[in-house]
């Protein structure tokens, strides 16, 4: 069998299952910290961002964008990001899914109109898990 292919989880060190997995508790830590070096650093160089509106590509872009983000729209606010399901396609790329949403201050988990179902397009480079490609949509139908 091809190294890099991995049809069974259990091929997958334990490792790094918990690497991907933890993806999205460091975006969350560098909302909380409005720290938008620390959230362009969860992406690859040339890593996506897609947003309801929005797209950005590579880490200067996303960088730009969450420095913005964080000083206008979302200041004051946190995100949340639950693992429902995660996928290897082989040894060194994988699929997360997240239920989350961006938290308003005081809320525990996020109105119907800020909580999203995320994909995570996560690459293994150098020995790290980053993000090449991140996109949200609305967990609740807008009628």
């Amino acid at each position: 069998m091809n190294p890099h292919t991995a049809s069974r989880s259990d091929q997958i060190p334990a490792a790094d299952k918990a690497a991907v997995a933890a993806l999205p508790q460091r975006i969350v830590d560098a909302w909380a910290a409005y720290d938008s070096d620390a959230f362009a650093e969860v992406f690859t160089a040339d890593g996506t961002l897609v947003l309801p509106g929005v797209f950005e590509k590579g880490r200067a872009a996303i960088r730009a964008f969450a420095k913005t983000a964080f000083s206008g729209p979302y200041q004051g606010t946190r995100v949340t990001g639950t693992p429902i399901d995660l996928r290897f396609l082989n040894t060194e790329a994988a699929i997360l899914l997240t239920r989350g949403g961006i938290l308003a201050p005081g809320e525990t988990e996020p109105a119907a109109e800020r909580a999203v179902h995320a994909s995570w397009t996560a690459v293994k480079q150098d020995g790290e898990w980053r993000l090449a490609a991140y996109q949200n949509s609305p967990r609740h139908a807008t009628a």
